[in-house]
């Protein structure tokens, strides 16, 4: 193993690199953290990953990797200490979808928590413009994040970030965050005192925004002691972790969090998918599509969410989908029972058309995710 150390490009105020920077603090990979500057941004960064994004992930060979799952995926294999993929096929398979509903379902919250409130601007203009532009003069950084501030703002409608739809945000967040605080209070990480590729999905959104953003650190995050511990917990690495729950269990406190997982995220799922069969015959396999379909609505608490479907958010799944299919028949059949007994039976019947990630998109590759085929292989050992 090289001794030189990876190279992170990133910011602190941004959702996935929090992500990649709390996954390789508790790995304790080497790897030197820099802020991504303008011209590693748009030009460096976009000749090595055909993207205009971050973070970026330089390897010791001088691999340029985007894409946090990927990045993860490619660490965990160099580095198998301390590993975050569960063995038990339960607890393996809902820290993948735990991992799939931190990317994709807290999205919106996270950018209606830190565009909607003022005061949170002064750290962003601060963070950023010294990152953007580092050695130019502060009328130069600020025009330069008011330029990105506004392409973020331009974002808020299509991801349901509408002023129409904030009570309803509000109310689910706070709900959903006594939930995780109740967890948190008894149990150091989501499946038990070791941190899974579950807790990294989830603490994106809750270090790059909630947990350090003025506004929802103080308002959201501040009361909620044991969330914050686990904040700290994720982005530092400096506590020790045990082990799993023993037998592939989940602690009582997840099981709200999975049905709400399984009551709201699957169904957007489920409407995206709808709208991608739809256009499906018209875009040859191998084309990308495009980065945004048209409306769907979903379930948030009681109420009725309004976004723009993203197809990427299926390529997310399909990552959950391909590890249950890996697995034997008995282990599939114990995810499937798990499944019914928190609402999300019917993820296993969507068959998403399969997909190939191309940067910021996916394309449509032939065949089928094998949901049907898993489904029926568990039902046959029941």
């Amino acid at each position: 193993m090289t001794s030189k150390p990876y190279q992170l490009h990133g910011w602190h105020l941004s959702y996935f690199t929090g992500k990649v920077m709390c996954y390789l603090n508790y790995k304790k990979i080497p790897y030197v953290y820099h802020q991504v500057n303008f011209w590693t941004l748009t030009r460096t960064g976009k000749r090595k990953t055909g993207e205009v994004v971050m973070p970026l992930l330089v390897t010791p060979d001088e691999a340029w990797l985007q894409d946090s799952s990927v990045m993860i995926d490619y660490l965990e294999a160099l580095f198998p200490q301390a590993p975050v993929i569960p063995h038990g096929p339960v607890q393996k398979f809902a820290s993948y979808l735990m991992e799939a509903w931190g990317d994709e379902w807290w999205v919106p919250i996270a950018m209606h928590t830190r565009w909607n409130y003022p005061e949170n601007y002064a750290l962003f203009e601060r963070e950023a413009g010294n990152a953007l532009l580092p050695h130019f003069p502060r009328l130069l950084k600020k025009r330069a994040v008011a330029f990105v501030a506004n392409k973020l703002r331009g974002m808020l409608h299509a991801v349901g970030v509408r002023p129409e739809q904030h009570k309803m945000m509000n109310e689910w967040t706070i709900n959903m965050l006594d939930l995780l605080e109740q967890h948190f209070s008894r149990h150091a990480y989501l499946f038990g005192d070791a941190p899974t590729i579950g807790d990294f999905g989830l603490v994106g959104t809750m270090y790059g925004h909630l947990g350090r953003d003025p506004w929802p650190a103080r308002v959201l995050v501040a009361p909620r002691p044991h969330l914050r511990a686990w904040i700290d917990r994720m982005s530092t690495g400096k506590i020790a972790s045990g082990s799993l729950l023993a037998e592939d269990k989940f602690a009582p406190t997840l099981v709200p969090i999975f049905k709400a997982i399984c009551a709201e995220f699957i169904p957007m799922v489920a409407a995206i998918n709808e709208q991608l069969k739809a256009v499906q015959a018209k875009i040859p396999a191998g084309k990308t599509l495009p980065r945004r379909l048209d409306e769907i609505c979903m379930p948030m608490g009681n109420q009725q969410f309004s976004r723009v479907a993203l197809p990427y958010t299926l390529w997310m799944v399909q990552r959950c989908l391909d590890v249950l299919a890996e697995m034997n028949a008995t282990d599939q059949m114990k995810v499937r029972l798990w499944l019914q007994s928190v609402g999300g039976a019917d993820l296993l019947t969507l068959e998403i058309p399969r997909l190939r990630r191309i940067g910021l998109r996916v394309a449509l590759e032939s065949g089928l995710v094998q949901n049907s085929t898993i489904l029926k292989t568990a039902q046959g050992q029941a």
